[in-house]
This record gives structure tokens, C-alpha cells and sequence, in this order.
């Protein structure tokens, strides 16, 4: 009798305290099967949406187009550590704090798009080893700044020293750094006093399940909150192809544009689109390139690049 393997997505609500890794244990456990991943990782400390892949769907984080992310957060002005964070060592601390007005002021130049230099307690990896591993040992290597989006930016004051801060951003942002360089650009250090994910891509907290949770229910329940791995690229476009077609792209064989009938609008070199079957939907992940056609003119095609039903 084979044996059911668990496919698809599920968006945990990861507790403070433990590692992203430390999830994957769980759900592994839980669900019964090694192929278990994630995408996005939370620093310990870090609580909220933490999206598990099972199955094929694992092997979807590289393709992961739209990853923007949405954080609640909390800044605390006066202190700096060697984490960026409260859990680290205490560097300076100032009792010099600006007033809200001045704070407020600070926030609106970050957003946009920053360079940010990524922080050396983070799982980037140098040489093949992580720059978080390197930092325990007392090791500080450089780092180049990456340009990273911040789409808003809300700051509330809820004492003298600490603010919330509502933070709608892209992928790659790390919000640790983002309240030291606020803290920085203030002149008294910052801290980020804790850290919640409430939205990533097109998941929202609310999607989110606990350990706990998960824990009550039994396999058959936890199996039927999976959502499908098509809903990973639902913020890309579908082309549905006719059987012949079909056939080929489930062969890895590229599709010319300019030979299908119902197409997108628009496509433009680069582009991902979920690849659909007229009878069994979603298949595969495409993405539109330019090619030589026979007659040497150059023109869009649709290359598979990777399967999620066989």
C-alpha cells in the first residue's frame, strides 16, 4: 500500500525562542515526512509567519518571486548591542533621546529604496560558513550594503526610549539592522526590542497555525490545512495550454508564444507563469525567454522550469 506523502504549503506562527530550523524538526515530526522546508528566515527571538514547504512544494523557495514581507516591530532608542537586537551584548547606551518629532523625522528617509549592510548575526553565509557563526567566534568580516525596499514605514511612540514600528518591505530586509541604522542616524543607538512577521508575500498572519495547535489536531486534520503549492506563485500569471501543448512543456519543452491561442497580455522576457493543463491545472513553473525561432527571428518562448506534479 504506498504511503501518503504530505504536499503543499502551510504558514506556521513560529513561537519566540526557538529556531527556524528547530520548526522544521517539528513539522517533520508532526506530519511524519523528511521532506519538509521554509522560506524566510526568523531569528530566534522572532515570532509570526514562518511559510513550511512539504513535499515538492520544498523545493519552490528559489523560485519565490514575490517574498515582501510585513513586520511589527518595536525600536529602542539609547542601546546598542552586538546583535542589533536586546538579546546581544550591550555595546552603548544614551540617555540622550531625541523627541518624537525628531524620531519621525528619521523614519521617513528610510523609506524607499536603502543600502543596508547586512548584520554579522545573520545565516549569510562568507566562504561557506555563516556570517552568525563567525560572529560567535569573535570574527567580523566585511559586507557589502544591498539595496533593499522599505514601502512604508510607521512609527508610534510607546515610551520615551522605545516606538513600534509597522514595516511593509522587501525580501532581504533585515529589521534588526534597520533600528540600528535608525538609532545611528538619531546619534543615541538603536535596538530592535522584538520582532513579529505578520505578512509574507501573499500570507497574512490570520493564514497562520501554532506548534500547539498543529499538536492537537490529528494527522488527517493537520493534512487538510495544506494549502496547494500553486498558491506559492499566486501572484504570478497562468497560461493554460491545450493538450498538445501540454504534453510538451511536461516534457520540458519550450512553448512558443506566438502559437498559443489564449495567452497573457503583455509577456515580457523573464517573466514567471504558472503553467496549467486544460484537465489536471497547475503542473509547473515556467518562465517567458527570448529565443531564436527557426527562421532565426528572435521571439518569446515559455521554458519549464520546474515540475510540482509528475
Amino acid at each position: 500500500m504506498p504511503v501518503f506523502e504530505p504536499e503543499g504549503l502551510l504558514i506556521l506562527d513560529k513561537p519566540a525562542g526557538i529556531t527556524s530550523h528547530d520548526c522544521v524538526g517539528a513539522m517533520r515530526r508532526l506530519f511524519g515526512t523528511r521532506k519538509v522546508g521554509h522560506t524566510g528566515t526568523l531569528a530566534p527571538m522572532a515570532t509570526g509567519g514562518l511559510p513550511i514547504l512539504f513535499g515538492r512544494a520544498a523545493k519552490a523557495a528559489e523560485f519565490l518571486v514575490s517574498e515582501d514581507k510585513h513586520y511589527a516591530a518595536v525600536l529602542r532608542l539609547g542601546l546598542t548591542t552586538d546583535t542589533e537586537d536586546v538579546t546581544g551584548e550591550t555595546l552603548t547606551t544614551s540617555d540622550q533621546i531625541p523627541d518624537e518629532e525628531a524620531v519621525q523625522a528619521v523614519l521617513a528617509r528610510f523609506v524607499g529604496e536603502i543600502m543596508q549592510v547586512p548584520p554579522m548575526y545573520s545565516a549569510l553565509k562568507q566562504n561557506g560558513r555563516k556570517l552568525c557563526d563567525l560572529a560567535r567566534e569573535g570574527i567580523t568580516v566585511e559586507r557589502e550594503a544591498r539595496p533593499i525596499t522599505v514601502f512604508s514605514l510607521v512609527g508610534t511612540k510607546l515610551s520615551d526610549t522605545d516606538y513600534t514600528l509597522d514595516v511593509r518591505c522587501s525580501k532581504g530586509t533585515y529589521i534588526r539592522t534597520l533600528c540600528a541604522d535608525i538609532g545611528a542616524a538619531l546619534g543615541c543607538g538603536g535596538a530592535m526590542a522584538a520582532l513579529r512577521r505578520v505578512g509574507t508575500g501573499a500570507f497574512d498572519i490570520d493564514k497562520a497555525y501554532t506548534i500547539e495547535a498543529l499538536e492537537a489536531m490529528t494527522k488527517e486534520e493537520r493534512y487538510a490545512l495544506l494549502l496547494p503549492t500553486e498558491a506559492l506563485f499566486s501572484d504570478c500569471r497562468a497560461v493554460t495550454l491545450p493538450p498538445f501543448f501540454e504534453r510538451l512543456a511536461d516534457n520540458g519543452q519550450p512553448i512558443w508564444v506566438h502559437k498559443l491561442k489564449n495567452k497573457p497580455e503583455g509577456l515580457s522576457s523573464g517573466e514567471y507563469l504558472r503553467i496549467c493543463g486544460e484537465e489536471k491545472g497547475f503542473f509547473a513553473l515556467g518562465q517567458v525567454q527570448s529565443a531564436l525561432y527557426d527562421n532565426g527571428e528572435e521571439r518569446l518562448c515559455i521554458k519549464p522550469v520546474k515540475k510540482f506534479v509528475l
